[in-house]
């Protein structure tokens, strides 16, 4: 197969840089461009890591030379700016988008509830959910993914296969830990050194822009419009994500075998029979669940790299799709521990 020419858009973060570490040795896709908003540097002054390893100029946004040169763009942006970008590139027919922000995730009514006034209803219509346990067809025949985030895909993966168990109308509880990477590049209170080291804290309890979000994509496969409770808590890690799930269910269950039966076919998906680890998925694109009921009580648990499965490698995966290459392919699985 040719090589498939791919741009960056948003290089300068950490997604930016797991995306760059992750194509520089996939086999189809080759790098031939990179761009943040100012441009005009060398890759190897924002990320230093790479000297020796890959080096390409930084540019400045230009659409006209990404549809030239490109085939596949990811987008590695906050929300509003994606879908400012997304809406110019999709008039470029040959070319297919990964956008790593919130901006096409949700319905427009829950969209503009939680974000802000969505400009582009067109693609959003059209665009399809980046999981691809979830929506692997609809995925090979888009050209617009949202990638999903990291507190999505780790809470979605884990409690989906449990969903017609669930007892009706019992809220989904949600505690959810994620290492400072999440936060992103720029520094802030709360991720200054001094105040995360040695400390853990929530941020934004039940009213995080995640939890409708989660409570969207569970309820297109379930039978009721499902109340999540969600409280995401910083934790002094670089990386890795680890989300705790309760929920009551309709009578007794076999959780572990429910996991096996509904996962037995999907290779980033790891049914622990011990609790997970962060360590243990660090680096890889794998989705570690473990789960444990007591009567009629349900505990279920979810580990992630954020900047990998949340981000990046989840991207590539969808990319892969898109593409009709092997999904498996290029994506890291071995942990960095």
């Amino acid at each position: 197969m040719k090589n498939i020419n791919v741009a960056i858009i948003g290089v300068s973060g950490y997604t930016g840089l797991e995306l760059i570490k992750i194509l520089i040795q996939h086999p189809n896709f080759k790098i031939n461009y990179v761009a943040t908003s100012e441009g005009d540097t060398k890759l190897t002054e924002l990320h230093p890591s790479l000297n020796s390893v890959f080096e390409i100029d930084v540019k400045k946004v230009d659409i006209s030379e990404i549809a030239e040169k490109s085939e596949l763009v990811f987008l590695a942006l906050p929300h509003k700016t994606a879908m400012e970008f997304v809406q110019k590139l999709m008039r470029f027919e040959n070319l297919k988008i990964v956008d790593l922000s919130a901006d096409y995730r949700l319905e427009q009514k829950t969209y503009e509830e939680n974000y802000l006034p969505h400009i582009d209803s067109e693609n959003l219509k059209n665009s399809v959910y980046g999981i691809p346990e979830l929506f692997r067809k609809e995925i090979s025949n888009t050209r617009l993914v949202a990638n999903a985030g990291c507190y999505p895909t780790a809470s979605i993966l884990a409690i989906l296969p449990f969903l017609k168990y669930k007892k009706k109308g019992s809220p989904i509880i949600i505690d959810a830990k994620s290492g400072v990477s999440g936060a992103g590049k720029k520094c802030s209170n709360s991720t200054h050194f001094v105040n995360v080291n040695d400390n853990m804290f929530a941020y934004n309890p039940l009213k995080h822009r995640h939890s409708p979000e989660i409570a969207e994509k569970l309820s297109q496969f379930g039978t009721e419009k499902y109340k999540v409770h969600f409280v995401p808590h910083l934790v002094p890690v670089t990386r890795g994500m680890l989300s705790s799930i309760y929920f009551e269910l309709e009578s007794e269950i076999n959780p572990i075998q429910i996991l096996k039966d509904f996962y037995q076919n999907e290779q980033f998906i790891r049914i622990r029979t011990e609790p997970v680890t962060m360590k243990n998925t660090v680096g890889t694109n794998f989705c570690d669940i473990f789960a444990k009921s007591e009567d009629n009580f349900l505990y279920i648990e979810s580990s992630i790299d954020n900047l990998l499965r949340g981000a990046s490698s989840q991207a590539v995966a969808n990319a892969n799709l898109m593409f009709g290459i092997s999904e498996y392919i290029g994506i890291p699985v071995i942990s960095s521990f």
